[in-house]
């Protein structure tokens, strides 16, 4: 079992940064694939990023160049920086932990990123 935690959501104004973090108990993190999902109002589901156990990166279209997703093994915590951020940014952001397929396995609770001036 793996519990994991998001924090670092809030309000921001448009163009302005964030970073997100999903902490996990337990041991085995360093085996599994993480994901950040979003969902904002009226739309569904969203991957906006992952990153393998083999460190290999996989940016949603809508993200690439602006976010980035990190892991530090040690500390059993994920991140997301997110810069120039857009007022269709604003969502429910969810962290993941897989081992095969994105959106598979763990969830957090999701954190509120709004944007907004």
């Amino acid at each position: 079992q793996v519990q994991l935690v998001e924090s670092g959501g809030g309000l921001v104004q448009p163009g302005g940064s964030l970073t997100l973090s999903c902490a996990a108990s337990g041991s085995r993190f360093s085996v599994y694939g993480l994901a950040w999902f979003r969902q904002g109002p009226g739309k569904q589901r969203e991957s906006v990023a992952h990153i393998t156990s083999a460190d290999r990166i996989t940016y949603g279209d809508s993200v690439k160049d602006r976010f980035t997703i990190s892991r530090d093994n040690a500390k059993n915590t994920m991140y997301l920086r997110m810069n120039s951020l857009k007022p269709e940014d604003t969502a429910v952001y969810y962290c993941n932990a897989f081992l095969l397929v994105p959106g598979t396995g763990y969830w957090g609770q999701g954190t509120q990123v709004t944007v907004s001036s």
